[in-house]
């Protein structure tokens, strides 16, 4: 069984056997079910884990089922690896980049690509340990079975020649790569997510598909390790979901590390050449020439579907389409029986997005509970450099007569000017009425932790003049957000209070 998901995903090396050990040890034997489970939980990804360990905590009889390796997409193919590229590619950037800051170096430093791969093969198996099947089996009493899961019927689950009973189910199958439908991708051959971190030789040509957070997070990393990149997609900007001027901070960033952006354009068709090259054809979408562009590599980076296949939803009452399974705001399945978390039924495809979705399920599933997904705020970053974070709305997307918006750049604040960091920007949307931050977007090197501030005062229903209250470390990039906290709370100073406040003052020199 384990070579039908390995194969072509993980290296041969002792890192990934390791990691296999962890959480897919071939030596394990499925327990055999005695009796109905409080909860069953298909799909051992982020949100699998947290339902699973959460409501084996709590002691209930809980049986939680992987085909694959427990910890999913986000420690085999997504946010450890990816990150732990980044950091190789960013300490790379910085020592090349290290004159201003006074280092010298006789020569260009030098990248081995291996070694690289394999330090992240080593902290992927090292972190791994918090996801494995001794750890969830042990720690929180939970059954693990390692298998291809499959409705029987509204209450019956089968794995690897077992029938689980149900009382309450939670599906966090994750998602896999998109692909889109370009004449010719599959067979000029293409690599994803997926496959990827696989490598051990360094792409000297990279084309990638799609400029979202993937995709502008790989480009940028592989440029920095010395491939040519070209980063295509067919909206006219980079990170499309973000603000406008946000997002084009990281592209004028990527343009002066080399790589091509080819943006408002359309792959339409792929192949591979007698001499072994890939060759990708674009269309303008606005009427011009048709271009290609030739490389060795392909990087599909266009987005997730869901998987579903194989899950016998139909048998079990449960209500899809190709986007997903369909939730109410409590994310219960046309099943009354059946929760569903994580990418598989959300359009926000982020690991901390499915870790809080899997425990609002749990809480509905088994407690009662009558929480809602609409909720919750829900931030996002991508990890280029600089980073791009943002929550809530774009400025877009907002009334100009019931919301205010002010920004702060980088180059004003102290601590990025120190740290050679100024190219970045913080944009706060205050309620004029309320003072109530209703969004933000930020371009800085650590953005998301800056994020992480307006997270906690939009969470807590805090008004902007409760940052200014707030001290903060000196210095600190922190601080941009309290500068427009301050800013905001001067401009509440209209004519006739400031009037009053000099008369004031001048009685008081009396």
């Amino acid at each position: 069984m384990e070579e039908n998901w390995r194969r072509g995903l993980l290296s041969d090396s002792e890192e990934d056997d390791q990691l296999v050990r962890h959480c897919h040890p071939a030596t394990y034997r499925n327990p055999e079910p005695t009796g109905r489970y409080n909860l069953v939980v298909i799909g051992a990804g982020a949100a699998g884990l947290v339902s699973a360990g959460g409501a084996g905590m709590f002691g209930g009889k809980v049986a939680l089922i992987e085909r694959a390796l427990l910890g999913g997409d986000c420690l085999t193919f997504g946010c450890v690896p990816s990150k732990a590229v980044l950091r190789a590619a960013r300490a790379i950037y910085d020592q090349r980049n290290g004159e201003r800051f006074g280092g010298r170096w006789a020569q260009d430093p030098t990248v081995d690509f291996g070694a690289v791969m394999q330090r992240m093969r080593q902290v992927r198996a090292r972190i791994s340990q918090h996801d494995s099947v001794e750890r969830f089996t042990t720690t929180y009493g939970v059954e693990v079975h390692l298998g291809e899961a499959r409705f029987l019927d509204r209450e019956t689950i089968e794995v690897a020649g077992r029938r689980l009973r149900f009382s309450r189910a939670i599906i966090a199958t994750g998602g896999r790569p998109s692909i889109p439908p370009i004449s010719g991708l599959e067979e000029a051959g293409f690599e994803t997510n997926e496959t990827i971190f696989g490598r051990t030789t360094l792409p000297s040509q990279l084309v990638v598909l799609g400029a979202g957070p993937v995709g502008c997070e790989l480009a940028q990393a592989f440029r920095r390790f010395g491939s040519q990149v070209a980063l295509i997609d067919p909206q006219p900007q980079v990170l499309p979901r973000e603000d406008r001027e946000i997002s084009q901070i990281l592209a004028d960033r990527l343009r002066r590390e080399g790589v091509s952006l080819h943006l408002g354009v359309q792959p339409v068709r792929a192949e591979r050449t007698m001499g072994g090259k890939r060759v990708v054809h674009l269309a303008s979408r606005t009427g011009g020439e048709p271009s290609r562009l030739e490389c060795d590599t392909i990087l599909v980076a266009a987005g997730r579907a869901p998987h579903l296949e194989g899950l016998g939803l139909e048998q079990a009452g449960i209500a899809f389409t190709a986007a997903g399974i369909q939730v109410n705001d409590f994310l219960q399945t046309s099943n009354e029986r059946v929760y569903a978390a994580g990418d598989v039924c959300s359009a926000i495809k982020l690991t901390h997005a499915a870790d809080a979705m899997a425990r609002i399920a749990l809480r509905n599933a088994l407690f009662a509970g009558r929480e809602r997904v609409s909720r919750l705020l829900i931030p996002r970053c991508t990890y280029t450099d600089p980073e791009i974070a943002h929550l809530g709305p774009n400025g877009q997307e907002l009334d100009p007569e019931q919301i205010e918006t002010r920004t702060e750049d980088l180059c004003h604040n102290d601590r990025a000017l120190l740290d050679g960091e100024e190219e970045g920007r913080v944009r706060l949307h205050i309620h004029r009425r309320t003072g109530k931050i209703v969004g933000a977007s930020i371009a800085a090197r650590h953005a998301g932790d800056l994020l992480a501030t307006i997270a906690v005062a939009m969470t807590g229903g805090l008004s902007i003049k409760s940052l200014a209250r707030t001290i903060f470390p000196y210095p600190t990039q922190a601080e941009a957000i309290r500068r427009i906290a301050d800013q905001y709370s001067l401009a509440q100073w209209g004519p006739r209070q400031r009037g009053l406040l000099r008369r004031w003052l001048a009685w008081q020199r009396h």
